[in-house]
């Protein structure tokens, strides 16, 4: 969480908290995530108060060999989860960037941090389908619609959409500048 030094311009940071960009692929996760870290970089002064676990990145490494399986995917945000939680103990803020398609998964990690006494912020990244597919840099959703990407969400796999976060971001309704100030 952030707190305005009184009489001052500064932000700082006084306790660490997730934020879980949740939404589509194309939704904008990593880029709200990168522009609000960028913000709070500069509010703060510090490049290293704020961190990003992206999903993409992730799954390179920590979460490598991991599939897409129901159960795979649990474990995918699992771990993500645990990794976030003790960023936080260290009074980091984190912005991880996954789809986390089942809310089942996203709770977990929620009751992660409930019980070590941490704030968790389930962040919607909203953006609609036809956007995220307009922004399908990628080709994904073309492959998932060919069938060459089999279990893809939004297409071929469900997304649960998140009822009641914390923040609901639209990106395809917003510019980015305005999704900043929406999740500062």
């Amino acid at each position: 969480m952030v707190e305005q030094v009184k009489n001052a311009q500064k932000l700082v940071p006084v306790t660490g908290c997730t934020y879980w960009f949740t939404g589509l692929s194309g939704a904008g996760k990593s880029t709200l995530a990168e522009a609000v870290k960028a913000h709070l970089d500069d509010s703060f002064d510090d490049s290293k108060a704020v961190f990003i676990l992206d999903g993409d990145i992730i799954r390179q490494g920590l979460n490598k060999g991991l599939g897409f399986s129901v159960e795979d995917r649990a474990e995918n945000i699992r771990r993500i989860g645990e990794v976030s939680k003790l960023f936080n103990m260290a009074g980091q803020i984190v912005f991880v960037a996954f789809i986390a398609p089942e809310a089942a998964a996203r709770n977990m990690a929620k009751q992660l941090h409930a019980d070590a006494g941490l704030k968790f912020v389930e962040t919607y990244i909203s953006a609609s389908l036809e956007v995220c597919e307009g922004r399908d840099v990628k080709g994904l959703y073309a492959k998932a619609r060919a069938g060459v990407i089999p279990n893809f969400t939004g297409v071929s796999a469900p997304y649960d959409a998140p009822t009641v976060p914390e923040l609901d971001v639209n990106t395809g309704a917003n510019d980015i500048a305005t999704c900043v100030q929406i999740v500062v």
